[in-house]
């Protein structure tokens, strides 16, 4: 039987690839991608050592054992005890999840019986047909997005409604902080580019604006001419169009930040895939809040220690 070493590798590079990626994503880890991309390299070099020393330690489960955990400390560091442990669960966790539904599709879309062209009827033995290279190429990225979506509707309804965070946002190197209310009716994306829209109100966007810039930029959304809007904000502000609650539609301004920081638990969230819709009155009378936040920030932000 000839191998093919290049092509095993390669292919095990890339499985490796998405299922630390997908540990990543999970973890909401902040880890830069080239250094995942060098941890699904080491794990990737279990190939050769499989081929050429197929008795080495690594090949046994203590042995593999210890590898993963190497695995995950090139991929991800050390930091802490719990944020080590918890990657290396989420690393086994998203394993096995990806192997199980691999060996389920294959059960699923396999027969036990199988019928030569001479008629004969045979029975497959063993456990069935071995796993073909094109079912793996196919089926992985699919169960792969599978679990990465199951999983993200488990964060989006695990999320608690009724907190009030911290919110930090930066524009144009300025940053000012407020409560913001994580709002469960908050649904708004922009159609273009799918970033989720956050609001905010008068009174805290007002930071960042004189008196004629923020005069300016109302006359222009009240009269949707863009021309009104002042020159050194017009490369910030996006028009967003939505359908209001009576079913007509309208026209937000919304301001694309340089980054935004939401303190969620023990947790900080920073991202700058958001845009910021501009409210021209108070959000509420007692001034608890003054910024609507989208959920989906909570899901797909990168996650840092406090």
């Amino acid at each position: 039987m000839t191998i093919y070493l290049d092509a095993v590798w390669a292919l095990n590079f890339f499985l490796d690839l998405m299922l630390l990626l997908l540990t990543q994503i999970l973890a909401r880890d902040s880890t830069r991608k080239l250094r995942v991309v060098f941890g699904a390299f080491v794990a990737s070099t279990m190939v050769p050592i499989t081929i050429y020393f197929p008795d080495s330690v690594f090949t046994s489960v203590i042995g593999k054992i210890l590898f993963s955990v190497f695995i995950i400390f090139c991929s991800f560091g050390f930091i802490t005890k719990y944020r080590f442990s918890k990657l290396l669960l989420l690393f086994y966790f998203v394993t096995f999840t990806t192997g199980g539904g691999l060996i389920a599709l294959h059960f699923l879309f396999s027969s036990p019986i199988s019928v030569r062209t001479n008629g004969l009827v045979t029975f497959n033995s063993g456990y069935g047909d071995p796993v073909s290279w094109l079912f793996v190429i196919i089926g992985f990225p699919i169960v792969w997005m599978f679990t990465k979506a199951r999983m993200d509707k488990h964060v989006s309804e695990k999320i608690r409604y009724d907190q009030l965070c911290s919110v930090t946002i930066q524009i144009k190197d300025n940053s000012y902080s407020t409560n913001g209310y994580i709002d469960s009716g908050n649904q708004l994306l922009d159609p273009l580019t799918k970033k989720p829209v956050i609001i905010c109100d008068q009174s805290f966007l007002s930071n960042w604006f004189t008196e004629e810039e923020w005069s300016k930029v109302k006359l222009a959304h009240d009269t949707l001419n863009i021309d009104e809007i002042p020159n050194e904000w017009q490369h910030l502000i996006q028009i967003v169009p939505y359908q209001g609650v009576q079913g007509n539609n309208m026209f937000l301004f919304t301001i694309r930040p340089e980054k935004l920081i939401v303190t969620y638990g023990e947790q900080q969230i920073m991202t700058k895939k958001v845009l910021i819709g501009i409210q021209f009155a108070e959000l509420v009378k007692d001034n608890r809040y003054h910024c609507l936040l989208h959920p989906q920030i909570i899901q797909l932000a990168a996650i840092h220690s406090a």
